[in-house]
């Protein structure tokens, strides 16, 4: 079911205060469809993959036979002029049992009004105080979405003026949630370039990636920066799990409310 009544959150300024209030656009009254983000999540999750396989002729490449029953010996394929074993799975250089293949669907598709129902509803679901504590996060704000006026994006500039911000607006507990929570990756991904895993913290929604408040607040653990027309299903539900703690500005909504031209009953 929809909301009843729209939704009125207030305004913060670059100082944590309360500078006006704003009504959130339609899409922000939109159902919560966890079953249509799930899919919409794997769909662009999958779409990164990058298709790999076995070469088909990987530990055949040997002259190996089998010498046959009689000689006291297992029935495997065997170097000539030895006793090594080659060619089958248990033997060390030989063929893999069940290798990977190119030809394996690696992608979940997803029709593109689904997709766009979805993203709506991740929106939806970051207004809704309940769903956005399951997924573990950690704030003292008394509304949300926590909305800053645009003018903040160039007021702010550095790291200590951005935490002191989150602070007042009641969201700061969350950053200092994910750097409590990293830790190592576990198996071979610490030598590709993934040695530590960080929990996500807060979503800052701007319309300007390259603003003072972006780049101030870009190196805190587990904050991510989109813009509107780039906001996605993995921003806003990772892991396929809705409600994460978003921070938008005034003119990020509208631009959200122009790219997702809506009429609800």
């Amino acid at each position: 079911m929809y909301m009843e009544q729209e939704k009125i959150v207030p305004v913060y300024d670059e100082r944590g205060g309360e500078k006006d209030s704003v009504v959130l656009p339609q899409i922000f009254r939109f159902p919560v469809r966890k079953d249509l983000i799930r899919r919409a999540f794997l769909s662009e999750f999958t779409a990164r993959l990058q298709p790999k396989g076995r070469d088909p002729m990987a530990g055949k490449r040997t002259s190996a036979v089998s010498l046959g029953v009689g000689r006291g010996v297992a029935r495997v394929p065997r170097i000539k002029g030895s006793l090594r074993a080659a060619l089958v799975n248990m033997a060390r250089g030989g063929r893999a049992a069940h290798p990977p293949r190119v030809e394996k669907v690696l992608k979940e598709y997803i029709n593109k009004k689904e997709k766009r129902l979805a993203t709506i509803s991740a929106i939806s679901a970051t207004s809704r105080e309940d769903l956005v504590r399951q997924r573990g996060h950690r704030f003292s704000a008394e509304t949300l979405p926590i909305v800053l006026d645009s003018s903040v994006l160039a007021k702010i500039s550095t790291a200590r003026e951005a935490r002191s911000l989150l602070e007042s607006v009641g969201v700061y507990e969350d950053v200092l949630r994910a750097k409590e929570g990293k830790r190592y990756n576990a198996g071979k991904g610490k030598m590709r370039g993934r040695r530590y895993k960080v929990p996500k913290s807060v979503l800052f929604v701007l319309e300007d990636p390259r603003s003072p408040l972006a780049l101030a607040v870009k190196g805190m653990p587990g904050v991510d920066v989109v813009t509107p027309t780039l906001l996605s299903v993995l921003h806003l539900a990772p892991g396929g799990h809705p409600g994460r703690l978003t921070i938008y500005t005034t003119e990020a909504l509208k631009l959200l409310s122009r790219r997702f031209e809506v009429t609800l009953p």
